[in-house]
């Protein structure tokens, strides 16, 4: 039995295996094998921000906007093909997990769903 897995539902450690299901005593919930063993490998890789083709991006990256971004309270617009180095992760709560200087704009926040890595 994995030490690390416990019910998607109330949080217990004590759940145990029974065929292909595992089964929680406190809540009675009951899963599959294969949720657990998704949920085991989303928890290891949790900490990973991916771009937009799937590739971990690391502090000191430089990335690529992969189409037009419209900037809040401006007219401009970041254009699609800008290259954008020495980014910084960060753990934004709004979705933007990227912090970066781009030339002509300053400073900003991006998503990493719209930059691939260079």
């Amino acid at each position: 039995m994995e030490s690390n897995l416990s019910c998607p539902t109330c949080g217990c450690e004590h759940v145990y295996p029974d065929g292909s299901l595992w089964i929680c005593p406190e809540c009675g919930n009951e899963w599959s094998q294969d949720a657990a063993n998704d949920a085991a490998g989303a928890a290891e890789g949790q900490g990973d921000i991916r771009d937009a083709n799937g590739n971990v991006l690391a502090d000191g990256d430089t990335v690529t906007v992969i189409k037009d971004l419209k900037i809040k309270g401006s007219s401009q617009a970041v254009k699609g093909g800008t290259k954008v180095k020495n980014i910084r992760l960060i753990d934004g709560t709004d979705g933007h997990n990227i912090a970066c200087k781009i030339a002509g704009f300053g400073a900003m926040n991006l998503k990493s769903e719209f930059v691939k890595k260079s």
